[in-house]
């Protein structure tokens, strides 16, 4: 290959522009050419359809990364790696549903939240397939390629600002934005930012976000400003929008900010703690 193109396509931000381009590309075209059609013509059911669509995309987005980018910077990778995977996705998830379901028993125990009947379980088929993916491939995206590929090349500190600020941005967009869900989504890209420093892996930022997103609905909250999401349980919000969070959801409620405020603070006193912070800065390629 020629030099100066090698260095081209090695420079980090040819390698973030590739990298978001062919995956966004392998994924929309493999669901509106291959796996919508198929499932839609095999399953009357459209909720049980999406959900295969959803799952398979999962699979499609992880495989078109790893070989991807297993080929293009020629290395393990180990940001996929299996190594410790089930406590990660675990842990994570447990973390981002216990935090709002600890604001949720608050507003609970100030009488703020009622719940007034079980929905049913159907949450747990296509909207859960839903957060599902819309996580992955915001953690592929931001964390995988975005974060990595800048904090190996500008370091640590600088890239969780400025990923923090770009991932934030497409939120500014949902419906129903408020000053504090703008705050919120800067600590929310900070957490993850920071988680994904302190394991080198996507699966603690993945699954916290998932477990975050996925405790909104399950309690009848709006989710980043989106209604009709799903639900478990029928329930009424009643109280100061500062405490139970606007129509944009619980999560910009300050009792979430200041959970989220801990996670952040935590998480990178344990990446300092153990040396997972990235201070050089590399003039070339990043991996």
């Amino acid at each position: 290959m020629n030099k100066t193109l090698k260095r081209v396509i090695d420079f980090p931000l040819m390698k973030i522009i590739l990298g978001i381009g062919i995956c966004l590309l392998i994924l929309i075209g493999f669901q509106n050419f291959i796996s919508k059609p198929f499932f839609y013509f095999l399953i009357d059911s459209k909720p049980i359809a999406d959900t295969f669509i959803n799952y398979t995309s999962v699979a499609v987005l992880l495989l078109t990364y790893y070989y991807l980018f297993g080929l293009y910077e020629k290395r393990q990778i180990n940001e996929l790696s299996r190594k410790g995977i089930v406590k990660m996705l675990s842990g994570g998830f447990l973390l981002g549903f216990s935090i709002l379901s600890f604001v949720i028993l608050v507003l609970y125990l100030l009488g703020y939240y009622k719940i007034i009947q079980f929905s049913g379980f159907s949450y747990f088929l296509a909207p859960f397939s839903f957060l599902v993916i819309a996580a992955l491939i915001e953690e592929i995206l931001f964390r995988a390629i975005l974060y990595r590929i800048l904090e190996n090349w500008l370091g640590t500190y600088i890239v969780l600002v400025i990923v923090s600020i770009m991932f934030e941005l497409p939120h500014v967009f949902n419906d129903n934005v408020t000053l504090l869900s703008v705050v919120l989504g800067l600590l929310f890209g900070f957490a993850h930012g920071i988680m994904y420093t302190y394991t080198k892996r996507v699966w603690l930022p993945f699954a916290f976000h998932l477990g975050w997103n996925f405790a909104q609905p399950f309690y009848d909250s709006n989710l980043s400003g989106l209604e009709d999401v799903g639900s478990v349980f029928k329930a009424e919000f009643n109280g100061p929008e500062l405490i139970t969070g606007s129509i944009y959801g619980i999560e910009d409620s300050i009792l979430s900010i200041s959970l989220l405020f801990i996670v952040c603070l935590v998480f990178l006193r344990l990446a300092i703690k153990h040396n997972k912070i990235v201070k050089r800065k590399l003039l070339g390629g990043a991996q």
